[in-house]
């Protein structure tokens, strides 16, 4: 298994934690099942790091074969991930306003704009796939994954 596996698996446990010690609010909800969008989606990079490391043939086709299942429903679910994280910043900004100056507030923002991009290149994909879409797309995923972790942390 791609030691992504477990960063999700730990990323996800850890948001869970966090959204078990707060106040459960709707806003939390949302963001939490738009997380969840947001790592079922990233757990694919998983899938296809396992696919490239070292392991035997037959559990390289298993996987490929998996990944070329989900890949259909890939674009959907990371497009549901930003409708359910625009809900999310309503209702975030409803109950609490908007602080620049509020570090959560400003990683959130970095996060939901760096989605916006991927989706957005996600979708431009799918209409014409290049080298370069696809790295632009990679490391927009990379970046979403560092600006959610730090949102999260804070």
């Amino acid at each position: 298994m791609s030691k992504w596996f477990f960063i999700n698996l730990a990323v996800f446990i850890f948001a869970l934690w966090k959204m078990s010690t707060d106040h459960l609010g709707v806003h939390i909800l949302f963001g939490g099942f738009g997380l969840l969008f947001v790592l079922y989606n990233w757990t694919r990079h998983a899938v296809f790091s396992t696919i490239r490391s070292n392991i035997s043939r037959k559990r390289k086709i298993k996987y490929a074969k998996l990944s070329k299942k989900v890949l259909p429903i890939h674009k959907w679910t990371g497009t549901t991930a930003l409708i359910l994280i625009l809900f999310h910043i309503f209702f975030v900004i409803h109950y609490f306003g908007f602080q620049v100056t509020n570090v959560k507030m400003v990683s959130g923002l970095l996060a939901v704009i760096t989605l916006s991009l991927v989706v957005i290149t996600g979708w431009m994909r799918f209409i014409k796939t290049t080298y370069k879409r696809r790295m632009i797309h990679l490391t927009l995923g990379f970046c979403l994954f560092t600006f959610v972790l730090l949102h999260l942390i804070f």
